[in-house]
């Protein structure tokens, strides 16, 4: 499946696109929201100032600058929470100590956050540090699903289930996840997937179910 998706969407090196403190907290932002409207937000809550301003800040005001966020009355004060609990860490906002962590440990510091789940500690820890873990977001999880790489389960219950069947390689997991992702938004939706166009519809269960064909994502 890597393969097929590399040759559709190009090949994804592993570098960090943004410093740790940046992704953890944009992704907390990126909750049900576009990407442009999560940078948005963002880039207005940094004009608050440093992470003790925002702390500070009133929580109204947090939320009026992560507006284009969905649901900002309910992740300002997460938001402002875990910088707390960062803020009062032994290593405060430095988070390198994860690079050297047992991945376990490091995920569960990270979940320990209010408002951090295990998608947002996954990709941290693979896109800042490199660690072999998999992040799986609703367009990752709906893919594996529909091509039979995982039964139907949860989220959080599919981030153990595909790393049971993934290399633990991080750059082939970032290349994955990347690549997932893509296919997710441009083809594979959930109300109107592309399936005549779909590089993967030959080993897709759900796609072998429609049209009467024999599933082989497996081959």
């Amino acid at each position: 499946m890597k393969t097929i998706l590399r040759g559709e969407y190009g090949e994804r090196a592993l570098d960090p696109r943004r410093e740790p403190m940046h992704e953890l907290i944009s992704t907390i932002l990126s909750q049900r929201t576009t990407h442009a409207d999560e940078e948005a937000a963002y880039h207005e809550l940094r004009g608050l100032g440093d992470w003790d301003a925002i702390i500070a800040a009133p929580t109204a005001q947090v939320a009026h600058a992560i507006r284009r966020s969905n649901y900002p009355d309910s992740k300002a004060p997460r938001i402002q929470q875990t910088l707390m609990a960062i803020r009062d860490s032994p290593s405060g906002y430095d988070l390198d100590f994860l690079r050297d962590l047992p991945v376990k440990d490091a995920v569960k510091w990270l979940t320990d956050l209010p408002g951090v789940g295990i998608k947002t500690a996954s990709l941290v820890l693979l896109f800042n540090y490199h660690r072999p873990v998999f992040p799986v977001d609703t367009h990752v999880h709906r893919v594996t699903t529909r091509v039979g790489a995982i039964p139907k389960m949860g989220e959080q219950a599919a981030h153990r289930a595909l790393l049971k069947v993934l290399p633990s390689d991080p750059p082939f997991l970032y290349e994955l996840h990347v690549n997932l992702l893509r296919h997710g938004q441009r083809v594979c939706s959930w109300t109107s997937p592309k399936c005549s166009v779909c590089v993967l519809r030959e080993r897709c269960d759900a796609y072998a179910l429609f049209d009467g064909k024999v599933p082989s994502w497996k081959e």
